[in-house]
């Protein structure tokens, strides 16, 4: 972590602040689905019922369960890798699953036809590229 009054601290905490963000969007998420997998594969069922997806519900949410709980559990490591060592490698990974756990997200609403629901990704998605972009320092 860079002194209070360092010209890098604002920076810092902007890379700290979105995999924190990240972290813990993606874990509740992850785990809301492990915890209450019945409840969320009965709506995902009817939410897909009339789509080309409707086979694949099950398999689907079980792929977006273990994307979601990778994007928060690599976010957090590298929130602590970002508070004790500085290094952004592990929050761009992070960032870079999350990204790609929004656009699977992003891709099911769009399905759904569910444009509200896809349109209210659309903000957390811009986190995740904010994230991306300043990883790179």
């Amino acid at each position: 972590m860079p002194s209070l009054d360092s010209n890098l601290f604002p920076l810092w905490l902007v890379q700290t602040l979105c995999a924190l963000f990240l972290a813990i969007t993606f874990l509740q998420s992850g785990l809301d689905k492990i915890f209450d997998w019945k409840g969320n594969l009965g709506w995902l069922t009817g939410h897909f019922a009339k789509t080309p997806l409707r086979g694949v519900v099950a398999p689907m949410l079980a792929t977006l369960t273990l994307l979601e709980l990778a994007a928060g559990a690599v976010s957090a490591a590298g929130v602590v890798v970002l508070v004790f060592a500085g290094g952004t490698r592990v929050a761009i990974w992070g960032a870079a699953l999350s990204a790609l756990s929004f656009v699977a997200l992003f891709f099911g609403q769009r399905m759904a036809k569910d444009y509200a629901g896809a349109a209210g990704l659309v903000p957390y998605f811009l986190v995740s590229l904010v994230a991306l972009l300043a990883m790179r320092g």
